[in-house]
């Protein structure tokens, strides 16, 4: 492995590019407020840029996905690929195995996909539930519920009336029983006299 795959060079490369980026914008800061090293920082940055730019169209993009691990001879171009189940997968098990663990984690994504399409099912009914005529029941029931208060409050000062007649009949019958009494002492009196 030459030393620009290596994770030394691609740290230098990207330290580089960072300061010379970092060089490029206080250059530019200092030509926009007039400085005297304004210019020669601004021009020393974009070289060093240049120079970094060119290095990186040279050497080529490095590989940051190593599929040829899943599919063994997938860079090389005359390779004949086998599908995952195929190969031992680096464990040294035998293909058998390999296709039972594949139709396990298949099976498992399986019943995954099934719990949430049935959640996914259950967010649609709620999502097709009419709730525009809601606001008017709530309105229904907040005036069921004033008048509900209202009979109430009617009842509860006719209980209290209610009270207070029985209180007036109670005290009428005991009047009516001490007149009763006086007229019969009276009606005795006048008895005894004729």
């Amino acid at each position: 492995m030459s030393f620009v795959h290596t994770a030394k060079f691609r740290y230098l490369k990207n330290l580089l590019i960072g300061l010379g980026a970092s060089v490029v914008m206080i250059g530019a800061l200092g030509k926009l407020n007039s400085t005297s090293w304004g210019g020669p920082a601004i021009t020393l940055g974009l070289l060093t840029e240049a120079f970094l730019f060119a290095l990186l169209g040279i050497i080529g993009p490095d590989k940051e996905y190593y599929w040829e691990k899943l599919y063994p001879g997938l860079d090389n171009y005359n390779a004949n690929l086998a599908a995952l189940t195929a190969g031992d997968m680096g464990t040294g098990a035998p293909k058998q195995l390999n296709a039972e663990v594949v139709e396990g984690r298949l099976g498992n994504m399986l019943t995954e996909l099934q719990a949430m399409s049935k959640s996914l099912g259950s967010l649609k009914a709620l999502q097709e539930v009419d709730f525009s005529k809601t606001g008017d029941q709530l309105k229904a029931m907040n005036n069921f519920y004033s008048r509900m208060n209202d009979a109430m409050a009617s009842l509860n000062a006719s209980v209290e009336d209610t009270k207070q007649y029985q209180a007036q009949m109670a005290s009428l019958s005991k009047n009516l029983t001490s007149l009763n009494s006086v007229y019969g002492n009276i009606l005795s009196a006048y008895n005894v006299k004729a």
